[in-house]
């Protein structure tokens, strides 16, 4: 019924895989919602899934994801016919709800909350570039500089193929 793909720090490695694409565009067929969390969005995108369809990613991936036809979305999950697609690792509970929601009921999806005591309230108000402090922000940049070029051209090679 659902398949899902996790992002994190293997993802580079998949965006070129020809075999795992085509075993995702495989299973994408017979699934009845397509899904995925944090940069396994971009895995989604070069698969060629996720054209024409508004998607969620990591917001250090959020601007790679229109190289694949996508329309980024600075949301925490978006629901776009059946692709179900969650921003960062925090995003993903809230997807996860979400997609408890969709497939069982709200009730069920609240059950859940309640039982892992998911009820946020972050101790900083850095969790989005649009709210961290601008040094926060380039420091992250900065340690995160040589994996961004990296997938920047394995997002390339990845979106000349699709």
């Amino acid at each position: 019924d659902v398949i899902c793909v996790p992002g994190g720090g293997g993802t580079n490695d998949l965006l070129n895989d020809e075999e795992v694409l085509d075993f995702l565009r495989r299973q994408a067929e017979g699934a009845k919602y397509v899904t995925s969390v944090c940069t396994g969005a971009l895995a989604l995108g070069a698969a060629g899934l996720l054209k024409g369809y508004r998607a969620a990613t990591h917001w250090s991936a959020m601007e790679m994801l229109g190289q694949f036809g996508a329309t980024p979305t600075r949301t925490r999950v978006c629901i776009d016919r059946n692709r179900v697609t969650g921003g960062g690792v925090t995003a993903g509970i809230d997807f996860a709800l979400t997609l408890v929601s969709i497939l069982v009921d709200r009730t069920t999806a609240e059950a859940i909350q309640l039982q892992i005591e998911y009820n946020p309230a972050p101790p900083f108000n850095s969790g989005s570039p649009d709210t961290a402090p601008a040094e926060v922000l380039a420091l992250l940049r900065e340690r995160g500089a040589a994996n961004q070029a990296r997938r920047l051209e394995a997002v390339k090679r990845a979106a000349e193929r699709v």
